[in-house]
């Protein structure tokens, strides 16, 4: 057993002061009860833990391209999404499984730096460079669970059905690696991912469709309707302009429009971007319970546009974070950016609220998390509660900003007005793995790392 005092833990009620949570050898939570802490030393003492940060997208092999696609030269060199899909392209028909776990180990250590305890990990390659399987139909997949395990964060793996180079095309070479062309092939490499998720006890496994354009629509249905009932089902979409004028010319629909007329979606589903949508497809995500995904840091970076998010949380829409390419990884920062976009377009200030006394920072957390959870196949509500593992994310006390703060205006300040150098300590499944603000295995990890990125020379 292990006891942790904290400051104060964030409960779905709010702050509770000078608490300790106690975990037992499988990091499980058997006690939560208060202290006085003029009886406990103030060095055992930490400080105050927030529920540890769901990414509930992730595609780990892009880490090794962030800021890479930033240089348009020359006319003929497109500046937007379709351009930057091309140098993904390249990097995703480099790696070996190898480089691909030293990759995603690198990321998902930074990741846990910033308060991430779980990833969604979005994964769609699955092929050797030549496009053929591999013995191992999970082999990359594999590579991925090794790295949650060396970093110590619980993963969520989605093997992607990727089948199409678009609606009513076939694909084409540069994604040999991601392609299983029928249902049965999928539901192969499904089994195959989930039978790799065995190989850590903190991996689970989902459905993933990668995306209207990327999959047959008659087959997304039947994935829909025939595949797994019990897991999480995620799928890109509507995030580009053009893919919705595709959809419309191919199904004469909207890609959202044709999901509700066709799939009976509840609150196992989760769709990506879900960038530009009507009033009407607002209201049909958020009457059908599903999720929206939301990656904007990775949604501003590409261009894609702002999700109308007032107008979703209006009809009682739910919705969680992911880094999707990771050109930022702290979930505190995209979730200002979420904020902070719609303020712009609407000229008010009150995009979150919460039934704590209007706490935009406590409903900003509050959803992060539970219907990040759900990504996960996790439908636990209470942030830290007994019978579940302890996954925190510990902000510095002793910050002269937070010292000075008083309980009610906490939740927002730390959302708000913090930045790295309070962020002291992630504790995933009952153990520290990063503690005064570095991953405990960070050197060897970096040197793997540095090694890799130096074969595939891409940087």
């Amino acid at each position: 057993m292990k006891t942790y005092y904290f400051k104060g833990i964030l409960q779905n009620t709010g702050w509770q002061e000078n608490t300790a949570i106690t975990v037992n050898q499988e990091g499980i939570i058997i006690n939560i009860t208060s202290f006085d802490p003029n009886i406990i030393s103030n060095d055992l003492v930490k400080g105050f833990a927030i529920p540890g940060f769901q990414n509930a997208h992730s595609h780990a092999f892009q880490y090794a391209m962030a800021g890479l696609a930033e240089k348009h030269e020359g006319i003929s060199n497109p500046d937007d999404f379709w351009g930057w899909r091309e140098a993904m392209y390249q990097l995703a028909l480099s790696m070996d499984p190898e480089q691909m776990e030293t990759i995603a180990t690198m990321l998902y250590a930074e990741m846990a730096r910033h308060g991430y305890t779980n990833v969604a990990e979005f994964h769609y390659v699955h092929h050797d460079k030549n496009g053929k399987p591999y013995s191992n139909l999970a082999e990359m997949g594999s590579s991925l669970i090794s790295a949650a395990k060396t970093a110590g964060i619980g993963i969520t793996l989605i093997p992607i059905f990727y089948q199409k180079g678009g609606f009513g095309q076939a694909p084409n070479d540069r994604q040999r690696r991601f392609i299983s062309p029928t249902i049965d092939s999928y539901l192969k490499l499904l089994d195959a991912s989930k039978e790799a998720c065995k190989y850590y006890e903190h991996a689970n496994i989902a459905i993933g469709i990668h995306s209207m354009r990327g999959v047959e629509p008659i087959d997304i249905a039947t994935i829909a309707k025939s595949g797994p009932q019990d897991i999480p089902f995620h799928i890109h979409v509507s995030e580009q302009i053009k893919e919705i004028e595709d959809s419309i010319k191919y199904l004469n629909k909207r890609p959202v429009e044709w999901l509700l007329d066709t799939i009976e979606m509840n609150d196992r589903f989760h769709l990506v971007h879900a960038t530009h949508l009507t009033d009407k497809e607002i209201e049909g995500i958020a009457k059908s319970k599903a999720n929206v995904v939301l990656c904007p840091s990775t949604e501003g970076n590409l261009g894609d546009g702002l999700f109308p998010l007032r107008k979703y949380q209006e009809k009682g829409g739910k919705w969680s974070i992911g880094t999707d390419s990771h050109i930022g990884l702290n979930p505190l920062e995209e979730l200002k950016l979420l904020d902070y976009g719609q303020r712009l377009i609407s000229h008010k200030r009150n995009t979150y609220y919460s039934s704590i006394q209007g706490d935009s920072g406590m409903f900003a957390i509050e959803m992060a998390t539970s219907s990040g959870r759900k990504a996960m196949n996790n439908f636990t509500s209470d942030f830290f509660k007994i019978g579940e593992p302890l996954n925190a994310f510990v902000i510095d006390d002793s910050s002269p900003l937070l010292s000075t703060t008083s309980i009610k205006n906490l939740s927002s300040t730390i959302v708000y007005a913090s930045d790295t150098s309070m962020q002291l300590e992630t504790i995933a499944y009952g153990k520290e793995i990063v503690t005064s603000g570095k991953h405990n295995s960070y050197y060897n990890i970096k040197e793997n790392f540095i090694k890799t990125m130096r074969q595939l020379k891409n940087r």
